[in-house]
C-alpha cells in the first residue's frame, strides 16, 4: 500500500520539481518534512549533535544517536544517510538510525557530510573517511566498528571500505546496506526501469540529481567506480532492496561482485517494496522487520560469540 500510494502521490510531486538550486531547496524541505511525520526517532532517544575541526579547515558534523537503555559503551555504528549527495541529513534520518540502535545496542555515528550543490565531488566521500578515521582516534578500534548506509550513503560506504582495503587499512567489522547506490551512472538502474517503473523517481531524474555531485569528476575514480579488491578481508557484509524500486539492480550487481571477490555478502529483496523503504518504520511493518534484521546481523559482527540481540 505505501508503495502504491507513494506512486500516486510522491513521484508527480518529485517529477515536477526542477533540479536546480531553488529545487533541492523545495526538496530538502519536502523531505524533512515527510521524515519527521512518518519516521521519527524512537521516543525516548537522546541525540547530541557533534561538530568537530579537522585539518585543511573543515569540520566533520554529525549527531550521536542512543536509543532509550543504550548508553556510550565501546562499540559504534557509522551511519552514512542518502537521497543523491544531496537533500537529507542525519536529522532526517532519526527513524532509521534510533532503531538501528536500539536493536543492536550499540552508539550510532550518523555522519553529516557536506552536501551538493554547494560541495562537489568528493566532499561527501572525504567526510565519510574524515568521520571513520574520527572514530578510531577517538578509541573505537576496527573491530567495534560497524558501518550502514543508504541509497548514495550506501555508495558512500562501499567506497570507504575499498579505499582502506586498498590502503591496507583495517574495515569495520560488518556493514550494512539499504538500498545502495552501486553505479553513479544509473546504467543499471535504467535497464531495471525497462522492465519495472520505480514507484518514486525515474533514472533520468535521479541522474540529474547524482550530476550536482559528479559534474566534472572522472567516473573512472575510485571513489565513484565501485571496484572491490580481491584477497582482502571485506568485512561482513548485509544488502537489502525493494523488489519494486530500480536500485535492486545495484544491489544484486553490488552482492555479485562481492561474492565474486571472496567476500561474505548477503542479499535480501524485499518484494514489493519501494527505495529505502526501512525508513517508514511507523506504517510499514516489512521496514520494522527489515530493520531487525539488519540489526541482528550488526550485532552478530560487532559481537560474533552473543547470540543475544537487544529486543
Amino acid at each position: 500500500m505505501v508503495t502504491r500510494v507513494s506512486a500516486a502521490t510522491v513521484r508527480p510531486v518529485v517529477s515536477a520539481i526542477p533540479v536546480s538550486p531553488r529545487g533541492v531547496w523545495l526538496t530538502r524541505r519536502a523531505a524533512a518534512g515527510a521524515l519527521a511525520a512518518f519516521s521519527p526517532a524512537l521516543p525516548g532517544t537522546r541525540i547530541e549533535p557533534c561538530s568537530a575541526p579537522l585539518a585543511g579547515g573543515t569540520r566533520l558534523r554529525g549527531e550521536w544517536v542512543r536509543a532509550p537503555g543504550v548508553d556510550s559503551g565501546d562499540s559504534v555504528l557509522l551511519y552514512v544517510h542518502g537521497s543523491g549527495y544531496a537533500i537529507c541529513s542525519a536529522r532526517t534520518h532519526r527513524g532509521i538510525t534510533s532503531r538501528l540502535s536500539a536493536g543492536t545496542g550499540a552508539t550510532v555515528f550518523a555522519c553529516d557530510y557536506r552536501l551538493a550543490p554547494r560541495h562537489r565531488f568528493p566532499a561527501a566521500a572525504q567526510d565519510v573517511r574524515a568521520a571513520y578515521d574520527w572514530l578510531l582516534a577517538k578509541g573505537y578500534p576496527p573491530e567495534r566498528i560497524v558501518l550502514a548506509g543508504d541509497s548514495a550513503g550506501g555508495h558512500l560506504s562501499v567506497i570507504l571500505v575499498a579505499e582502506l582495503l586498498r590502503a591496507g587499512l583495517t574495515p569495520p567489522a560488518g556493514m550494512l546496506l539499504l538500498s545502495p547506490l552501486a553505479d553513479p551512472t544509473l546504467g543499471l538502474a535504467r535497464e531495471r526501469e525497462r522492465t519495472r517503473r520505480d514507484p518514486l523517481v525515474s533514472a533520468a531524474r535521479a541522474a540529474k540529481l547524482l550530476e550536482l555531485y559528479t559534474h566534472g569528476a572522472d567516473p573512472a575514480d575510485p571513489r565513484l567506480a565501485v571496484s572491490i579488491p580481491r584477497d582482502r578481508d571485506w568485512p561482513r557484509t548485509l544488502i537489502q532492496a525493494g523488489g519494486a524500486e530500480m536500485l535492486a539492480a545495484d544491489a544484486e550487481w553490488l552482492t555479485r561482485r562481492l561474492r565474486q571477490a571472496g567476500a561474505d555478502c548477503e542479499l535480501t529483496i524485499w518484494d514489493e517494496q519501494m527505495h529505502v523503504f526501512q525508513a517508514f518504520a511507523t506504517v510499514n511493518p516489512a521496514a520494522r522487520r527489515a530493520l531487525a534484521e539488519g540489526s541482528a546481523f550488526l550485532h552478530t559482527a560487532l559481537r560474533p560469540g552473543d547470540r543475544t540481540v537487544p529486543a
